[in-house]
């Protein structure tokens, strides 16, 4: 097997031999997928030299010689503190101080898909479980060598003591013991007014080595052998490749992929200068002039007056139509969305080493098991003989768990026969993205006589990611997160999807359907506001009276903003709220105008309530991030097609807001406890845009409703 020539992906350096059951390390299994005392556990026990000073104790927690433990990671680190999140639900329980645990990529059959804000929230109590399971197997093998019962054991940083008679042990010493044990189904668990580790702001156990440089990204990856291959994607949507190009000179191979061409050299440079240089025909399909974005919009707008929505509709409370026909004040509004290109900072990368009978691949992934499953349909190897190497992520947002750059790289190892790292330029990258849906959403409000809310319809055009992917079938409804299920106490709803058959391809960018709605709908709550000349957050609060959650988070990123008193001249504050992923913000804005035309954010003030918070340094860097990809692409962020080529091409025409625009930001976190974990890692995008425009429509009398606000200003000076 070929081995990555590089450290861990975290700090430990333990080896996956030594994970696995090597002699210099005491093997621990916890399982998301496979109990403790299961046959997983049992095997690696087994497999343990009879000299080895442990044993397997339950599923992903792997106790050390040195009586550090090294809990297995199955998601995708990139960025957003899932690995140290998680880390401290195990460590916990496990009862063992920060300074010893370690983490290790799981292997590919025992990971999970990040993604939707559900890292945190989908395994932490399944982590907890483990590390007081293993706790529990551990002290218990330390009574029975004692004879005392369980009851007479303390543990405190991974030693078990006899508290009769002062005697120690160590998880090391016990593990091999302890993996012979079957744990109790239901382990006791920590209270919460004990937790050590949880709800601490304890240091990500990914910094020291993206500090000193030892991290492993998947552009980092060397192996031997490898050579390096970069790629031309056809610059049309839907088009393939003629003929294959000549090889160039000084080039190793040139492999066709359908869709696109490899060309393999010596090096990574050697290899994008030689793609550059190719000349390439290309069929392109002859509805390439029907993907414009002139034309795109064009039919959402005809889908909005009659296109056919799914059945049944996303949400329908009482009558709408009826209530709106009837109101005494109304709000019609119809807000415009572009698409957006993720624009992670690490490019799509992958790197395969394809065999007669194996395939490795070492990948920035937030799939795991999806690239083994790729892996084996281009090869046509079994599961066992597809080894997946995930490793940290320059940025992921949901374009990570796509599979084009993966199935590219395997191919193209497995034409030439060598490992190959194939990485795109940033020039493929931003124009062959998954993009995150276009929109146009139409919002109708209706207040009675009194300026009580009483009909709510939100009827959204875009297209959906998942019938592109056949998860929905053709009467379904997507992209209506953020307009249904809202907290306001509104009693006539409708909500319905109509799909865009566009065949631009799309994806799931940081929020996707909430970044949609959240900015029509809280836009449209200002507009009726505005027209009631009523207070925007006095008219929200009338419809939170019976949402004290909700309220309490509004509530306080109104004060923290200083909501009730004048802002100073030239400035106007805006404020909006989203309801998503299990959590709930608001954020409250203050924008001025330097210059006729330009906004400028002066502060942001967040509040979150995601239930229990973890790890308060990773919910406020995750917020901070949210709001500063937020306002990115409220104010530049598009791409746009002609004859169904994309717009987007590099950082010169592809805006992100500059550390020295960036405003000051601060987050409240509210807590309504452990049973409510909610997710955070996309949460603090929604609310953005919307809080801005109605900002701006305060401090300047115009109302924005198509994003983004300044696409003319999209381009960076040199």
């Amino acid at each position: 097997m070929t081995r990555v020539n590089q450290k861990s992906s975290s700090s430990t350096g333990v080896s996956r031999r030594a994970f696995l059951g090597g002699t210099a390390a005491v093997v621990a299994m916890f399982a998301l997928d496979a109990a403790p005392g299961s046959k997983m556990a049992q095997a690696l026990a087994a497999s343990l030299p009879s000299d080895a000073t442990g044993g397997a104790v339950n599923g992903w927690i792997q106790i050390n010689a040195d009586n550090t433990v090294t809990i297995a990671f199955g998601g995708a680190e990139m960025g957003q503190g899932i690995l140290t999140g998680l880390a401290q639900a195990a460590a916990e329980e496990l009862m063992v101080a920060w300074s010893q645990v370690r983490t290790q990529a799981a292997p590919a059959s025992q990971s999970y898909i990040t993604g939707g804000s559900y890292g945190i929230r989908a395994n932490f109590n399944a982590m907890r479980i483990a590390g007081a399971q293993a706790r529990e197997v551990l002290v218990a093998s330390a009574a029975a060598t004692w004879g005392i019962a369980a009851g007479s054991c303390s543990v405190t940083d991974g030693i078990v003591t006899n508290t009769v008679t002062k005697a120690s042990l160590s998880f090391a010493q016990l593990a091999k013991d302890a993996a012979t044990r079957t744990p109790s189904a239901s382990p006791t668990l920590t209270g919460t007014s004990q937790f050590r580790v949880i709800g601490r702001s304890m240091a990500r156990l990914d910094i020291p080595s993206k500090v000193d440089g030892s991290a492993v990204f998947g552009i980092d990856v060397r192996v031997p052998g490898m050579v390096y291959a970069a790629v031309r994607n056809c610059p049309t949507i839907g088009g393939t490749l003629a003929k294959t190009p000549a090889k160039p000179a000084g080039a190793i191979a040139v492999v066709p992929l359908g869709t696109a061409v490899a060309v393999v050299a010596s090096n990574t440079w050697a290899a994008f200068r030689a793609a550059e240089a190719l000349s390439v025909s290309w069929t392109t399909p002859s509805t390439a002039s029907q993907l414009n974005s002139a034309t795109i919009a064009a039919q959402a707008q005809t889908l909005m007056a009659t296109g056919t929505p799914g059945s049944p509709a996303a949400e329908r409370i009482g009558d709408a139509a009826g209530s709106f026909a009837s109101a005494s004040s109304k709000v019609e509004a119809t807000y415009s969305l572009p698409y957006l290109p993720h624009v992670c900072m690490e490019v799509l990368n992958c790197t395969a080493s394809v065999t007669a009978t194996s395939c490795e691949v070492w990948v920035p992934t937030q799939a795991a098991s999806w690239v083994q499953a790729t892996a084996m349909a281009i090869t046509g190897l079994p599961a066992s003989a597809v080894t997946v190497h995930p490793t940290l992520l320059g940025g992921g947002l949901g374009r990570k768990i796509e599979q084009d750059y993966v199935s590219q790289a395997i191919t193209v190892s497995k034409a030439v026969g060598k490992p190959v790292k194939l990485t795109w330029r940033r020039e493929e990258d931003l124009s062959h993205d998954q993009y995150r849906p276009m929109g146009l959403v139409r919002v109708r409000l209706g207040a009675d006589a009194s300026g009580a809310l009483t009909s709510l319809a939100v009827r959204t055009v875009a297209p959906s990611p998942l019938f592109q992917r056949g998860w929905m079938a053709p009467t379904g409804n997507d992209n209506v997160e953020g307009a249904e299920g809202l907290p306001y106490a509104i009693p006539n709803r409708l909500v319905e999807y109509v799909r865009h058959t566009a065949a631009v391809p799309v994806g799931f960018w940081r929020s996707v359907g909430n970044s949609i709605n959240c900015f029509a709908v809280e836009s449209a709550i200002d507009e009726l506001a505005t027209s009631l000349r009523v207070d925007p957050l006095e008219f929200r609060r009338r419809m939170l009276a019976s949402d004290p959650r909700t309220l309490a988070v509004l509530q306080r990123a109104a004060s923290d903003i200083g909501w009730s008193s004048t802002p100073p001249a030239g400035v106007a504050r805006g404020l909006a709220i989203s309801n998503g992923f299990g959590s709930i913000v608001a954020l409250a804005v203050e924008v001025s105008q330097p210059t006729t035309g330009v906004m400028r954010v002066n502060r942001v003030a967040c509040a979150v309530d995601c239930g229990f918070v973890v790890n308060p340094g990773q919910v406020e860097s995750q917020l901070q991030g949210g709001i500063i990809q937020g306002i990115s692409s409220a104010f530049w962020g598009q791409t746009t097609f002609s004859n169904g080529v994309a717009s987007s091409r590099n950082f010169s025409n592809t805006r992100m807001l500059l550390m020295k625009e960036t405003p000051s930001i601060t987050v409240s976190q509210l807590q309504s406890g452990l049973d409510m974990i909610g997710g955070i890692g996309e949460v603090g995008v929604p609310p953005v845009a919307p809080a801005l425009a109605n900002a701006w429509s305060r401090l300047t009398g115009t109302r924005m409703r198509s994003l983004p606000f300044f696409p003319s200003a999209n381009h960076m000076d040199d």
